[in-house]
């Protein structure tokens, strides 16, 4: 998905994005901490499934058998899309559409409100072909064993899970090509919050 983003002249438009679990969260917030605003496209997608919702029962009509009592079965879902790439793209096509549409909603009531600067955490921002609407594109970068390691030891996957989803992501030379700005994700969060505050101070304050 490649759709284009409307023309805010004098909008900072920054992409957040990285592998998962390489600090990307940490990144998000640090930016919100400093007066910044942040649309978690995360956020949306969970939305934009929500009970009840159009996109849950296009979930639900693509992969019978994910929604139970009208509440989507994260894991089940998962457990099919994240082991096979043609399921993932089915998803995709059906929920990406409906978080594009609200982030612009999302950004076009920021404008309104004055912001000068708007973080998109995009999870998926190169996979999705977005990466030349964003400037900058800031990519949170640490090595894939160390991401690995940390799926399986906060959020309580198997090794093989955990590979599945960093498999299910764009490539780590894929993301860093489309990146102007890398913040270093492999050390400990006072590290990563650091390296947000100088990058918002190259900004020259030209944040809100």
């Amino acid at each position: 998905m490649s759709t284009a983003w409307p023309a805010h002249p004098g909008l900072r438009r920054v992409g957040l994005t990285g592998g998962i679990a390489a600090g990307k969260s940490v990144a998000a917030k640090r930016f919100a901490e400093l007066g910044i605003p942040v649309v978690d496209h995360d956020r949306l997608a969970r939305d934009a499934v929500a009970p009840g919702s159009a996109g849950l029962a296009a979930v639900e009509r693509e992969f019978p058998g994910v929604v139970v009592a009208g509440v989507l079965d994260r894991e089940a879902l998962g457990a099919l899309v994240f082991a096979d790439p043609g399921a993932r793209a089915r998803l995709n096509a059906v929920v990406h559409p409906l978080v594009h549409d609200a982030a612009m909603a999302a950004e076009a009531e920021h404008v309104a409100a004055g912001v000068h600067t708007l973080v998109h955490d995009v999870p998926l921002l190169v996979e999705t072909g977005q990466a030349g609407h964003f400037s900058p594109v800031v990519v949170v970068d640490a090595p894939a064993e160390l991401r690995v390691s940390r799926l399986v030891a906060e959020r309580g996957l198997s090794p093989r899970q955990a590979w599945e989803r960093l498999a299910a992501q764009a490539d780590d030379e894929e993301r860093l090509e489309a990146a102007d700005v890398v913040l270093d994700g492999s050390d400990d969060v006072a590290d990563l919050r650091a390296r947000v505050d100088a990058l918002v101070a190259s900004w020259a304050g030209g944040h809100r």
